[in-house]
């Protein structure tokens, strides 16, 4: 089992914790009261600071529900944390555009994160041929 130190904003924050036996995600929650119009871009503070094991990253995606609670896209998508941003001030933050007008709370859980092995170093061998079954192009389908 890795260990990973965390420091927390502060006292008031709710502390990481699996939600047993529904995933192996870690829920993180907004570190203020935030509240954005329609338009509106903010860094929204996660509260939390970790120094990940060398040969990991964290990956921070929106909750299933953050849009339908709370009117917001990660404008990043996926955020990627490597084990470099350890710092006394690397603080995690959601990056987060409004799509309604909104008032997010202290304590909500807005996004999720796991944390994943750093990509092994690949080689890419250039082919003048593919050796598998031609799908027919785009998707699974093949259809455009």
């Amino acid at each position: 089992m890795e260990e990973i130190k965390i420091k927390y904003l502060n006292d008031e924050i709710k502390r990481l914790e699996y939600i047993d036996g529904k995933s192996d995600w870690i829920d993180l929650r907004a570190a203020e009261d935030v509240e954005l119009k329609a338009g509106e871009f903010k860094l929204i503070p996660l509260g939390v600071a970790m120094q990940l094991p060398a040969g990991y990253e964290a990956h921070i995606v929106p909750r299933s529900s953050t849009f339908k609670n709370f009117g917001i896209i990660q404008t990043n998508h996926c955020g990627i944390v490597d084990n470099s941003y350890c710092g006394p001030n690397d603080w995690w933050y959601m990056p987060a555009y409004a799509l309604r007008d909104t008032k997010i709370e202290f304590n909500d859980r807005i996004c999720q994160f796991r944390i994943e092995k750093n990509q092994p170093t690949l080689v890419f061998k250039e082919v003048e041929e593919m050796e598998s079954e031609n799908r027919g192009g785009i998707g699974s389908t093949g259809k455009k």
